[in-house]
């Protein structure tokens, strides 16, 4: 109101001066013009409180020492002009001179018409508010249902997943934070999967290496018994029982080391000892299975290499690993075994002939529960945990363990050792 206040002090003066006797009718044109625009009213007065020029109807004169109040750069109250306006307004006015007396323009607006407009404006505001926040509030709620969906979805087939069903998978989403944990989550499924496979198969195994001994023991203590078995044969099934006895021991003591080993419990008790001595005393134990198959023992005509261990889990490791090589060597083939010993450790070999690994198959044998003899099932010895048990028990002496195959040739397996504990640290 007061910039227009000024615009028409501006324009009346112009017009006083240009029209001095025709003014007047171009400045109440003005008046109205500017007073449709805001929404206000206006006049035109002299210093001595006539009224020269209204919108909004006929009004009296205005009391001069009012008008005093307004000067050039203008002023505001909040009055009636002394009863002039009927009702107190909010009054802008400036003062302006033309052709000689002091003249003022006054804009005003009713306070009721204000309070009308404010009401109109917070009425307007509150509307729009709600309905911004409805809005906000909608697409927040679709933002949230989005966000959240994958965490939903990421739940339930994670309760799908306890409850054993390893075949669920995540879709890819859209979101690259999202799709990395649907792929870290699938990986997992998948692992879960291939483990419950693998534990399903290690069970199945368990029982047929513990069924057919225990009823070959069974049935032949039995024959002993009921006199089936003649005396004069009893010699020969008793050291068939002696060997299955042999064979459990053995299988209970492998799976006693795997979880010794993995509570972290085997330390091991280390000596020096000839490295050939579990390798004779294994190589007797297998002595029918070696004549039987016809192997031919290569590389033990050798001066004394020293290894410092324990005995007995190096004997365990010897075990496995010639017993994975009779198992696997080629009829009529051979079993050589390589030595070598520095400052710092003692390295032994066991090659075998025979059909040798596929080259997908050499960083799984050391896994647990694998077999290279898959298609044989259940009745192929063994529960794919005789070179997990041999690593780690080669690992937690501070040696490493390695495998190399040709197809058709070869399968070898290399550890070292380290001589002492400064090499082991």
């Amino acid at each position: 109101m007061l910039k227009d206040a000024k615009a028409l002090a501006l324009y009346t003066q112009y017009k006083m001066l240009a029209e001095p006797d025709g003014w007047r009718e171009d400045v109440r044109e003005e008046l109205k013009t500017y007073s449709i625009g805001s929404n206000a009213d206006y006049m035109i007065c002299s210093d001595d409180g006539f009224v020269v020029a209204v919108t909004g109807g006929d009004v009296g004169d205005v009391d001069k020492g009012i008008l005093k109040g307004f000067d050039e750069e203008g002023a505001y109250i909040y009055d009636d002009l002394g009863g002039t306006l009927g009702e107190v307004c909010h009054i802008m006015g400036v003062s302006f001179r033309a052709n000689g007396p002091e003249y003022y323009v006054l804009a005003y607006s009713p306070k009721s018409e204000q309070d009308n407009y404010t009401k109109n404006i917070m009425e307007i505001f509150m509307v729009s508010a709600i309905a911004v926040l409805l809005v906000v509030m909608f697409l927040v709620y679709f933002a949230t249902l989005k966000l959240t969906a994958p965490i939903t979805e990421v739940a339930e087939i994670a309760k799908k997943l306890g409850g054993g069903d390893f075949s669920v998978t995540l879709p890819e989403y859209t979101t690259r934070e999202f799709n990395q944990l649907s792929e870290a989550f699938n990986e997992m499924a998948a692992n879960l999967k291939s483990y419950d496979t693998m534990r399903n198969s290690f069970l199945a195994n368990v029982s047929h290496e513990l069924r057919t001994p225990m009823t070959s023991i069974g049935g032949f203590v039995d024959g002993i018994l009921d006199g089936t078995i003649p005396k004069s044969q009893q010699g020969y099934y008793l050291r068939i029982i002696s060997s299955e006895v042999g064979r459990l021991t053995r299988l209970v003591k492998s799976m006693l080391n795997l979880a010794k080993i993995e509570a972290g419990e085997l330390e091991p008790n280390k000596t020096s000892f000839a490295v050939t001595e579990p390798i004779l005393d294994t190589l007797l134990t297998f002595e029918p299975r070696i004549n039987e198959k016809e192997i031919d023992i290569r590389g033990l005509d050798v001066q004394r290499i020293n290894m410092y261990a324990d005995i007995d889990l190096i004997h365990q490791v010897m075990y496995n690993l010639i017993e994975n090589a009779i198992k696997f060597v080629d009829k009529g083939g051979y079993i050589e075994f390589n030595f070598a010993e520095d400052n710092d450790q003692t390295t032994v070999s066991i090659r075998n002939s025979g059909e040798g690994l596929e080259e997908d198959e050499l960083p799984l044998v050391f896994d647990r529960f694998y077999k290279t003899d898959k298609s044989r099932g259940i009745h192929a010895q063994g529960l794919g945990l005789g070179l997990n048990i041999a690593r780690s028990i080669v690992e937690i002496h501070g040696g490493k363990i390695m495998v190399k195959s040709v197809k058709g040739e070869f399968t070898e397996f290399t550890f070292n050792i380290p001589k002492n504990e400064k090499n082991e640290e």
